[in-house]
């Protein structure tokens, strides 16, 4: 059985190209607005990026493909007029959702790992009970 390996790696990149693409355009992003403090950080940052976009990414582009698909045939029409292949549209509304979806990855995983580091020493049904306590919190202030 023979193996196409230049077949298998395009495969590969476009089906984690634009979502890889995405995520460094998102830590970038997260970069202009605060510079990490260390190198640690700016790795933590780019790898939660990257896993948010990448993971998530799809799935908002569902969503919103689902809910507004008149948006993606614009894209597509866009595309066209300017001569390239109508796919490329797609790419057009694609690409910034993946990348919004990684821009908060960071502050979403250091609040959570935050949040836990607090409750170091509780069993699980102490950290449900204050996470209930937290969404009432929440709820209350409204």
């Amino acid at each position: 059985m023979h193996i196409d390996i230049s077949a298998a790696g395009a495969a590969w990149i476009k089906l984690l190209g634009v979502p890889l693409l995405a995520a460094f355009f998102a830590t970038l992003l997260s970069f202009m607005v605060m510079w990490p403090r260390n190198c640690k950080e700016a790795l933590i940052r780019i790898c939660s990026s990257i896993i948010i976009a990448t993971f998530a990414g799809p799935v908002l582009v569902s969503a919103v493909l689902a809910w507004w698909p008149g948006l993606f045939d614009s894209a597509q029409t866009v595309a066209a007029l300017y001569g390239c292949d109508p796919a490329t549209g797609f790419l057009f509304i694609a690409a910034p959702l993946m990348a919004l979806v990684g821009l908060p990855a960071w502050w979403l995983v250091s609040a959570s790992v935050r949040w836990f580091d607090r409750r170091r020493d509780k069993d699980i049904g102490e950290l449900a009970a204050d996470a209930a306590a937290a969404v009432r919190e929440v709820r209350t202030r409204r």
